[in-house]
């Protein structure tokens, strides 16, 4: 099994959300996306009836998928209003941060004690081929490509639940890391920084440069908060 890839032509990751699994796992998808890319906006209410005639599904699945949903934090639900795209404030982001940071620094302390050389070659491979620029790529891929790079280290961790939680926060924050992801220069090089300290087996230096890497203020979360919002409102 490939632990981390990369095709050069590719221009995202997402896949088709129709393809495959349950009807309710392939809406689940679908609206997921919708709501992590905001095309449905903060505060946007939720028309059932138009999503269901745009996904071409039913409104029992599709009610099921928005339940999960909301349960995972992607929507919220008031009686008498229905579901609505969640508008997170910059102190929910700011904490939603705090638990990325919690947990990768726990999956790459695991990960340095049961990843094989093996497995951290081949990141290092994934690192060779994805280069240390930008190269004109759109900001998508390059986020893209930073949440395989973390996500890889969480699958070394060998600890599913982990993997799954860290899973859900990196999309509820995703709009946040494409505006964060505009402005850095270094991401390669600090992922190298990390795989040199997992290979020399060095779970405390490796638990602080992920956490350095992570980490934002909240005052820098309100700006890419502020700054997101004008992007989606003027598209």
């Amino acid at each position: 099994m490939t632990l981390i890839s990369f095709d050069p032509d590719e221009t995202d990751d997402r896949g088709d959300a129709a393809g495959g699994g349950s009807s309710v796992d392939r809406l689940y998808e679908a609206v997921r996306e919708m709501a992590v890319a905001f095309d449905l906006k903060p505060g946007e209410r939720v028309n059932e009836v138009d999503l269901a005639r745009r996904l071409g599904a039913s409104r029992t699945p599709l009610r099921e998928a928005l339940n999960r949903l909301a349960a995972e934090g992607f929507l919220t639900f008031q009686p008498g209003r229905g579901f609505s795209c969640r508008a997170f404030t910059p102190r929910e982001v700011f904490e939603l941060y705090q638990l990325r940071e919690v947990l990768e620094t726990a999956a790459v302390r695991l990960a340095c004690a049961q990843a094989t050389d093996a497995e951290l070659d081949e990141i290092e491979t994934f690192l060779d081929q994805t280069g240390p620029g930008s190269d004109g790529r759109p900001v998508e891929l390059l986020v893209t490509l930073d949440e395989r790079f973390h996500a890889a280290i969480a699958t070394l961790a060998r600890n599913a639940e982990l993997a799954r939680v860290l899973d859900n926060v990196n999309a509820r924050i995703r709009f946040v890391r494409w505006i964060d992801m505009t402005k850095r220069a270094k991401t390669q090089a600090e992922h190298r920084a990390i795989l040199a300290a997992l290979r020399d087996r060095d779970a405390d230096r490796a638990a602080d440069l992920t956490a350095r890497h992570i980490a934002k203020r909240q005052d820098q979360i309100t700006q890419a908060i502020r700054e997101g919002y004008a992007r989606i409102y003027v598209d």
